[in-house]
């Protein structure tokens, strides 16, 4: 039991270094959001209440724009509604189109473009912790 509380400690210390320090910025030209939505989680999952909240937010994208090498705070779910997103992995490029909703746990690192000769419009629906506040988009860890 004392390892456990040990080990606890110790990644409680982590997450908190990793988001509490002087917070480095993630590269982004050409790219910004808008909030839609906001709520605190509160239903049957009794568990889930008040802890969390689920965030939607409307991305555009400009010709040429894009988000640098990035986490997110929590995971979720990208829907595309018009243009054609390259979103970049370590592994895999992907093309999305409008119609196209994809899935994103939060702890890749990725980046996204618009390589297209019009704006590319996303929602982002996002889980994320109650307090957090800000974008969910933060730079990968060092």
């Amino acid at each position: 039991m004392k390892a456990l509380t040990v080990v606890m400690f110790v990644l409680s210390c982590c997450a908190t270094t990793l988001f509490a320090q002087e917070p480095r910025q993630v590269e982004k030209s050409g790219q910004h959001a808008e909030l839609k939505l906001e709520e605190i989680v509160a239903g049957h999952l009794q568990e889930l209440n008040g802890k969390y909240k689920l965030r939607v937010a409307q991305v555009t994208y400009e010709p040429g724009g894009h988000i640098g090498p990035h986490h997110h705070v929590g995971p979720g779910i990208r829907c595309v509604t018009q243009g054609e997103l390259t979103y970049v992995k370590p592994e895999v490029t992907t093309v999305y189109r409008a119609g196209d909703c994809f899935f994103e746990s939060g702890a890749v690192s990725h980046t996204a473009h618009n390589g297209g000769g019009v704006p590319v419009l996303l929602y982002n629906f996002l889980l994320l912790p109650a307090d957090w506040e800000g974008g969910s988009a933060v730079p990968v860890p060092e």
